[in-house]
């Protein structure tokens, strides 16, 4: 099991920033081609990332995906999900991306979570306040994060992480009755 997120550190989070391909899917892609020569790409998302992303947002943490490829999956199921900065590039240069959603969002890095599994995601992970890894992410990301989910990537790691990152703000039961009772009789 893992240790729970540190309270203060968890505190002072704004923004949660979300790699894509390995975290909130398992990394795999999909292609095919339909009769008439289009390109299909399809991947699969975990339902329950999706309510740990809303119930992030729902606490007023801004969420991001940086993503180190171009997909026209990925930015579906951002606009699904309600999430305005999708930033996609295909040369998996995340850190100029990160460094420009932060003016944007009046962020410092101490205020910036990330959730990731890979190479590519290391200059910003070594940066972060809140620097976490999937179950399943390269040796070199799991040494650089201070929280490790037990679950992998595509797997409900996503929600996971949410769910850690409001137990140790004291969020977590009020937003989940916040939720039941909008769903209520």
């Amino acid at each position: 099991m893992t240790e729970p997120i540190p309270a203060e550190l968890a505190r002072r989070i704004k923004l949660v920033i979300l790699d894509v391909d390995g975290v909130l899917t398992d990394g795999a892609v999909h292609l095919g081609q339909t009769q008439s020569g289009e390109v299909v790409e399809l991947k699969r998302f975990d339902i329950t990332d999706g309510l740990g992303v809303k119930l992030l947002m729902k606490a007023g943490i801004h969420v991001a995906i940086v993503s180190g490829r171009e997909s026209a999956a990925t930015a579906l199921r951002a606009r699904e999900l309600g999430i305005t900065d999708c930033y996609q590039d295909a040369s998996a240069r995340k850190l100029p991306l990160v460094e420009t959603l932060m003016q944007r969002k009046g962020a410092t890095w101490s205020e910036v979570a990330y959730l990731a599994d890979d190479l590519a995601d290391l200059p910003v992970l070594e940066r972060v306040g809140l620097p976490a890894a999937v179950a399943n992410a390269v040796a070199e990301v799991r040494a650089c994060a201070v929280w490790t989910t037990n679950r992998q990537g595509g797997h409900g790691a996503v929600r996971e992480f949410a769910e850690g990152l409001l137990r140790a703000r004291g969020e977590w039961d009020r937003l989940v009755k916040e939720y039941r009772d909008a769903r209520g009789s």
